[in-house]
């Protein structure tokens, strides 16, 4: 499968940002896309362009995003690709069907860890309490792929490891 746009899904704390800033450094043809959420930027482990919601949704209704989406009680918006590489975007596994739509031939990277480690990642954050991760830990994995090619990463071991396989991954899509 040949694809120029990847998405790159799965729980918070899985480590997609992580896995794909790798990939941007082992592989000079990755752009990534910076998404604009309604958060402040006071999180280093995600690069992302912290909005307003008023600026947001300004953006919106002039067509900005290719796709959005409201999670957790924010707003997330994922620019269109512009010029020449393989764009690797970190979307939420429920806007899949709208971005197999808006997004011809895209292909997806579901990074996952185990439980554990999810919730030691999280709660290193600090951005919710112990219940919130709780739940959002116990929450259904499933997803819609939307028909989609989808190769799983499991980064729960060696980052060496995931990072090899996400690379990999993120070469076998794109060929």
């Amino acid at each position: 499968m040949s694809s120029n746009v990847i998405a790159v899904v799965g729980p918070s704390g899985a480590g997609k940002d992580t896995l794909m800033r790798a990939a941007a450094r082992a592989l000079p043809t990755i752009r990534l896309a910076r998404r604009a959420i309604t958060r402040p930027c006071e999180d280093s482990s995600e690069d992302f362009e912290a909005v307003a919601a008023d600026e947001f949704a300004r953006r919106r209704a002039k067509g900005d995003f290719v796709l959005d989406w409201q999670a957790h009680g924010l707003r997330y918006g994922v620019p269109h690709p512009s010029g020449a590489g393989i764009w690797l975007m970190n979307l939420s596994r429920r806007v899949l069907p709208q971005a197999a739509g808006a997004l011809p031939g895209l292909g997806v990277i579901h990074v996952t860890a185990d439980p554990a480690t999810l919730a030691a990642r999280l709660a290193g954050r600090g951005r919710e309490s112990a219940t919130d991760i709780s739940t959002r830990i116990a929450r259904d994995a499933c997803f819609d792929a939307a028909g989609l090619t989808v190769i799983t990463i499991d980064n729960s071991g060696a980052l060496a490891d995931a990072r090899s396989a996400f690379i990999a991954a993120v070469q076998e899509l794109s060929q």
